[in-house]
């Protein structure tokens, strides 16, 4: 098994650069990850993301979430996304890219400005929306990319371009594929 080498700071930074560049009004959705059980990971070429499942077949309404009242799954962290070139940058081979969590891996500037919370993207034949739910690096992602990742990705920079990715809501029930271009809506 090939040994994973964790970023420095100096390292992390550097790539700042390139995520910066990002699209801004279009991208492409590089990988789609289900996660049907806590720890397990499915790598789709397709998915139906629908307004009320999420991502189907995905565990994030059964999972709940400690951020409701009732333990319920948070209707506005419905998908978690994240930036190819971020992930690009923690983990170069794309293996370990389903590590992070997110469903959903798209290449596009999820910035404060670029994409503020209520803004809506076309992917496929779904439409869907960011939300003001904060998505920040946590103790597994530390595991997973290491220490100085999660605190990248935590960072007052790594917080306004959304480093950790963004969460969102379905508006728009539709099938999405790898290679799907992204859009403004």
């Amino acid at each position: 098994m090939t040994e994973v080498k964790f970023l420095k700071s100096e390292e992390l930074e550097a790539g700042l650069d390139e995520i910066r560049n990002s699209p801004k009004e279009e991208g492409v959705l590089s990988l789609i990850v289900c996660r049907p059980a806590t720890g397990e990971r499915e790598v789709l070429q397709e998915a139906k993301i629908d307004v009320i499942e999420g991502l189907v077949g995905d565990n994030w309404k059964t999972r709940g979430s400690p951020h409701t009242a009732d333990g319920s799954a948070h209707p506005d962290q419905q998908l978690n996304i994240i930036n190819t070139r971020v992930i690009t940058l923690l983990a170069p081979d794309k293996d370990r890219w389903k590590l992070a969590g997110d469903q959903l891996y798209i290449d596009l500037d999820f910035s404060d400005e670029n994409l503020p919370s209520g803004t809506r993207l076309m992917i496929g034949s779904a439409l869907i929306e960011i939300t003001s739910r904060p998505h920040n690096g946590c103790d597994k992602f530390s595991e997973r990319y290491g220490l100085e990742a999660k605190k990248f990705v935590n960072s007052p920079a790594g917080k306004k371009l959304h480093l950790r990715g963004v969460n969102a809501r379905v508006i728009l029930s539709g099938i999405v594929h790898v290679g799907d271009v992204v859009r403004k809506a």
